[in-house]
């Protein structure tokens, strides 16, 4: 899963890289205002990439879900107050 989500940051990264170069190298020759709306798309790409790329997956696992380790995540739960630690 991690994979497949990097792979699209990197390709949604490249078609921002490609707008903002294409605006400026070629389209700009012929109409300004394209170009500046190329710009603007590629403005937008990076924080939905990021968004995209850094989504929590079904199969992984969350910063509060439990280890595994019994004595952890009593450590953990206790710490957090969701046990209250018994005199």
């Amino acid at each position: 899963m991690y994979a497949r989500r990097r792979h699209v940051y990197f390709w949604m990264m490249g078609v921002c890289l490609a707008l903002f170069v294409g605006a400026w190298a070629v389209v700009r020759l012929f109409s300004m205002p394209v170009a500046i709306g190329m710009c603007v798309v590629a403005m937008v790409i990076p924080p939905v990439a990021a968004m995209i790329a850094n989504r929590r997956g079904p199969e992984d696992r969350w910063w509060d879900d439990p280890s595994g380790d019994p004595k952890s995540d009593e450590w953990w739960d206790e710490l957090d107050g969701k046990k209250r630690r018994e005199p």
